[in-house]
């Protein structure tokens, strides 16, 4: 579909409704990332952890990745706040909180992404910080309406076996609250397809193959990643649109792209929110997922998403509905979910302003 048809038949309008109602799913959202800033603060006090200036007064903090010491910055503020998650009860908060956010937001699925390496030595190893996770998703969901799954997601400076590990991780949870796999981290780090064994593993259980790609590197990244990985999801993927024919791949797959604008700006990818390449994405009928990333560093919540795209690419409402329908289409989420969520977005636009 075209970026003048891929929001369906209603008519276009310039009538600016609340991006914060319209129904929408959450597709890239990282664990730690998702946190409050205010609850990174109060942890942190409690704790007596001292944080960065960056992280204190200085919030949201300036961050570039540009080069490998602009990505180790933010590599350092990641693990700082990390640190203070010392209890299951700040972590079942951590969980609560990001769906209590993404409810206010409009957010009514949401996948979680989580790398429980991270967090096995103070939980008792991967196994059991993911059962833990998992629990605290069933009881944020179950508070505040929000259905909440997760993507278990390798880190591609670890070695590849570490990914392995944690796809067969995953796969015993397929159908048990665990959708997909996926690998983060710095993508010019470690070589793709060393991975492709762990996404083999994953793909055979069903689960949805997430890998990041198409953001710090170009199309040719893209390229491996569909190659080796074989992802029904790009996380990023935004620097598709500098290859026609690699975008023209992209769309014919049915791959949908999970674009963050706000931390494509924040981590210098992008010099500006009107670059961010939405409209070329829209135009050559890719499926566009806007998601936040990681709001504790980068200060912008889902809905913010949608609202900086609507100022940065002069989009109406069809346009925004026509997203959030991409979102949902390209979610896990149960059939009686997603058919709520479509129900909402065709009542969001037909409702006047």
């Amino acid at each position: 579909m075209g970026l003048e048809t891929f929001a369906g038949a209603h008519p276009s309008t310039n009538a600016a409704r609340d991006v914060r109602t319209l129904p929408k799913a959450h597709l890239h959202l990282h664990f730690t990332g998702s946190m409050r800033h205010g609850t990174l603060l109060e942890l942190a006090e409690r704790d007596g952890i001292a944080l960065p200036d960056s992280l204190v007064s200085g919030w949201p903090p300036q961050l570039s990745a540009a080069d490998e010491k602009g990505w180790f910055r933010f590599q350092r503020l990641y693990d700082v706040a990390r640190s203070v998650l010392r209890t299951e009860d700040d972590v079942r908060r951590l969980v609560r909180e990001a769906a209590e956010d993404d409810a206010a937001d409009g957010g009514g699925w949401l996948e979680i992404q989580v790398d429980p390496s991270g967090y096995a030595a103070r939980f008792g190893g991967i196994t059991a910080f993911l059962d833990l996770v998992l629990d605290a998703t069933r009881e944020a969901a179950a508070a505040t309406g929000v259905g909440i799954a997760a993507v278990v997601a390798a880190n591609r400076t670890r070695h590849p076996l570490d990914a392995r590990t944690l796809a067969r991780l995953a796969a015993q949870y397929a159908g048990r609250g665990v959708v997909g796999f996926g690998l983060s981290n710095d993508e010019r780090r470690g070589t793709t397809t060393d991975f492709a064994p762990a996404f083999a593993i994953a793909g055979r259980a069903g689960l949805l193959l997430l890998p990041h790609g198409g953001e710090l590197r170009g199309p040719e990244h893209v390229r491996t990643c569909l190659d080796a990985l074989r992802p029904a999801r790009l996380g990023h993927g935004v620097r598709s649109a500098e290859d026609p024919d690699l975008l023209a791949r992209v769309v014919d797959a049915g791959i949908a792209l999970e674009v963050c604008p706000v931390s494509n700006v924040s981590l210098g990818v992008y010099s500006d929110l009107s670059s961010v390449p939405v409209p070329t994405l829209l135009a050559a009928g890719a499926t566009v997922a806007l998601g936040s990333d990681d709001p504790l560093l980068f200060g912008s919540r889902l809905a913010g998403q949608y609202a900086t795209m609507r100022a940065a690419h002069d989009l109406d409402d069809t346009a925004l509905a026509g997203l959030a329908r991409m979102s949902v289409q390209a979610s896990a989420a149960p059939d009686d979910v997603r058919a709520r969520l479509l129900r909402g977005i065709d009542d969001w636009l037909a409702t006047p302003a």
